[in-house]
């Protein structure tokens, strides 16, 4: 297959990798390249291989540069695995008919730092390899025994139901054996939130996928939320401005219990990989709780443990926005000292909203990823 004295790269090789995520994001971000596997140079050299040939080529405009397939490798990838591609390389869909508009280049980009960070974290993301879940008349099914990741583009297949989503800036919905996670990306700026629309696009999760007659199995507490973002400041933003008129509502005021805030980098990769194994969190709760005491679930203050003074400690390394809001608001309330336990290189952001209010501690990254994820 290819071009004259050019072989369609092997699916087992980078350049297939590369060209697959292309094909499913429509405009995949330049600078996105770094996170995928390789060296750079060999990823330069990679790319520069595959402009030759005309199986990828570069869109730039309006300062910001990504790639997209070229006409060649459309055809090849269809060929090859039309199961894989055929959502997403025929129709009229944004990922095939491609537009110049920034607004819907920037929602690409956005879907494409999403799903890079999903496959990276060890979740699902191609439609051959997962269940057929939000199809028109679905009816019941079972948890996943493993992480899932489906694009806003995907949940949309079930046709007017969608409708009373529209508006909504989620980028798909991750499912993992214990939760529904509703994903976001606000990039390097603050997430705009029309609260109306994300209200209904976590009922519709909830209508879909909880209960076991029609549904998946999930308890409708087990829908929960994932915001990403390009630096930790959109977070420290959130949580300055929880007790002023321009607060947050939508991620402050109730409507989800758990809503965790992930960098757009490895470390959030990793944190995400974190979020969906149960086990790994269990053990490393465990070493948190070596020097202090159990806490209590339906306590007066919602916390992990307790130190040898009676004072409250939250385990904080996943920066749950609604808990860590509700720890400190709590604190502030009964005019009591807590610890939150936190990454290291979560401290600094942390420490610029509650300083004076709790003491940190803080866990190496480097050692936990080395122990946990080597």
């Amino acid at each position: 297959m290819g071009g004259e004295g050019y072989c369609f790269p092997k699916k087992n090789k980078q350049a297939y990798r590369l060209l697959e995520l292309v094909a499913v994001c429509g405009e995949f971000p330049a600078e996105l390249i770094y996170r995928l596997a390789g060296s750079p140079s060999y990823k330069q050299t990679l790319i520069r291989q595959l402009k030759k040939e005309r199986l990828l080529r570069v869109y730039y405009k309006d300062k910001l540069r990504g790639y997209r397939l070229g006409r060649k490798a459309k055809a090849l990838l269809l060929v090859d695995n039309p199961a894989r591609f055929s959502f997403s390389l025929t129709g009229n869909t944004d990922t095939n008919l491609l537009k110049s508009e920034l607004t819907r280049r920037l929602r690409l980009h956005r879907v494409a730092e999403v799903t890079v960070s999903m496959l990276n974290a060890g979740a699902t993301v191609f439609r051959d390899e997962k269940p057929e879940i939000f199809i028109p008349d679905k009816t019941g099914g079972e948890k996943p025994d493993a992480a899932l990741f489906y694009s806003s583009r995907e949940i949309k297949e079930m046709g007017l139901e969608t409708v009373k989503i529209k508006g909504s800036r989620m980028t798909g919905v991750l499912l993992t054996p214990e939760h529904i996670f509703l994903t976001y990306n606000g990039g390097p700026y603050m997430a705009k939130w029309d609260y109306r629309a994300e209200q209904r696009a976590k009922a519709l999760m909830q209508n879909v996928l909880c209960g076991r007659e029609g549904g998946l199995g999930y308890e409708l507490g087990g829908v929960c939320g994932i915001l990403f973002g390009n630096s930790l400041e959109p977070f420290y933003q959130i949580l300055s401005s929880a007790d002023s008129s321009t607060r947050c509502f939508f991620l402050l005021d109730g409507n989800y219990e758990h809503f965790y805030y992930l960098t757009n980098d490895r470390k959030g990769e990793v944190i995400l990989k974190l979020l969906c194994d149960p086990d790994r969190r269990e053990e490393l709760d465990g070493i948190l709780t070596l020097d202090l005491h159990k806490g209590t679930p339906n306590g007066v203050m919602e916390k992990d443990a307790v130190d040898e003074n009676g004072d409250p400690v939250l385990f904080g390394y996943l920066l749950d926005i609604p808990r860590i809001h509700r720890f400190c608001n709590a604190l502030q309330l009964q005019e009591r000292h807590g610890t939150l336990i936190c990454f290291d290189f979560q401290r600094e952001v942390l420490e610029r909203c509650y300083k004076g209010m709790v003491t940190f501690e803080t866990i190496s990254f480097e050692k936990f990823e080395r122990r946990f994820y080597p």
